[in-house]
């Protein structure tokens, strides 16, 4: 086995085992599952991201011929990748949580239908990149369609709240499967299909699936692009399509290894990531107009000097979001207990 391929395995087995544990985890309890043992969880699972790029860094094989240390170009690429769709993965699951709360969705059932949306969001990913890098490849001017695309979806996150546009039953599958069959009335039935009086219905589970699986190719056509804007500038002729796929594929993997554990320290801890959107939004910006201006020589050329420069735009982004939201809750709570003394 090549150095390459034992990269690809380490991948395909770290995530095995973190979706076993993870999902044994949720469904294999007694009691509800804490905040803190969630978010001890899912600190060990980003642990394991950090420490598989510094696993790149240190024995990535490097290109014969090339100038460029490629074990560092690909660590850096695979740690701005990695936060970028992490942090786009928060913000979606902030979406799922909305969606189970609008539908009523029971608790036992949450942790089988993340696995579900985490299962097919792997998989729509996957088949995203491959066909967009590729694409991109053969036709290089889409660079710049993915980059007007992400500056758009940057303008629509910064300025739209989640659920503003979220209404599960106006959507297209829903409303179709309910018209087609009729709907199982118990709300806590765990299967998709039951049969009643001889008669087959869905259940409230398979219409909240329906619902995650549209909303998970939404998100690949955002997170997509941004992947792609994060590898592909910056590199030229420093990487193969194959090494770029890799990162690729490896930080998407990582970014929603362990999701289920993220999603119930999430419901926790919602409120100091009220500015985790507005960051993400900034970066998917700085993506977008890094591939705009990609066609712009003194740009093109600074990126590539510079290939650290993204990696740090992101974390101090991110960084900012985070104490933001922290700082201002804090604040809020201290005026709220001071208003309550006032009152007392």
């Amino acid at each position: 086995m090549t150095l390459h391929a034992l990269f690809w395995a380490v991948v395909a087995g770290l995530y095995l085992l973190v979706f076993v544990v993870d999902m044994w985890f949720t469904t294999h309890r007694s009691t509800g599952i804490g905040t803190r043992s969630a978010l001890r969880w899912t600190g060990l699972w980003v642990g394991l991201a950090l420490v598989y790029g510094l696993a790149i860094y240190l024995y990535y094989p490097q290109n014969p011929g090339s100038q460029v240390h490629t074990a560092s170009v690909v660590a850096l690429k695979f740690l701005s990748g990695y936060l970028t769709e992490y942090s786009l993965s928060i913000d979606n699951l902030f979406v799922f949580i909305m969606i189970f709360s609008l539908m009523g969705v029971h608790e036992k059932n949450q942790p089988h239908l993340l696995k579900l949306g985490i299962l097919l969001s792997i998989a729509l990913r996957i088949a995203f990149i491959v066909v967009g890098m590729g694409l991109i490849e053969r036709f290089h001017a889409l660079i710049y369609l993915f980059g007007a695309l992400l500056v758009w979806t940057a303008w629509k996150m910064a300025f739209t709240k989640p659920d503003e546009h979220i209404d599960p039953r106006s959507n297209v599958f829903h409303r179709l499967a309910s018209h087609l069959f009729p709907v199982d009335p118990d709300p806590h039935a765990s299967h998709f299909f039951r049969v009643i009086d001889g008669r087959l219905h869905i259940t409230s589970v398979l219409l909240v699936f329906l619902v995650i699986g549209s909303t998970d190719v939404l998100f690949a056509v955002d997170s997509i692009p941004a992947i792609i804007g994060v590898i592909k500038e910056g590199t030229a002729g420093v990487l193969s399509l194959e090494e770029e796929n890799f990162i690729a594929i490896t930080s998407n993997v990582f970014a929603v290894m362990g999701l289920v554990s993220l999603f119930f320290a999430l419901k926790g801890v919602m409120k100091l990531f009220r500015y985790l959107q507005h960051g993400v939004s900034f970066i998917l910006l700085f993506i977008g107009a890094k591939m705009l201006l990609s066609a712009w020589p003194p740009a093109s050329d600074l990126f590539q000097r510079y290939t650290w420069a993204p990696l740090a735009v992101i974390v101090t982004t991110l960084a900012l979001a985070i104490a933001l939201s922290v700082v201002l809750e804090e604040a809020e709570e201290q005026q709220e207990l001071a208003e309550s003394e006032e009152e007392g």
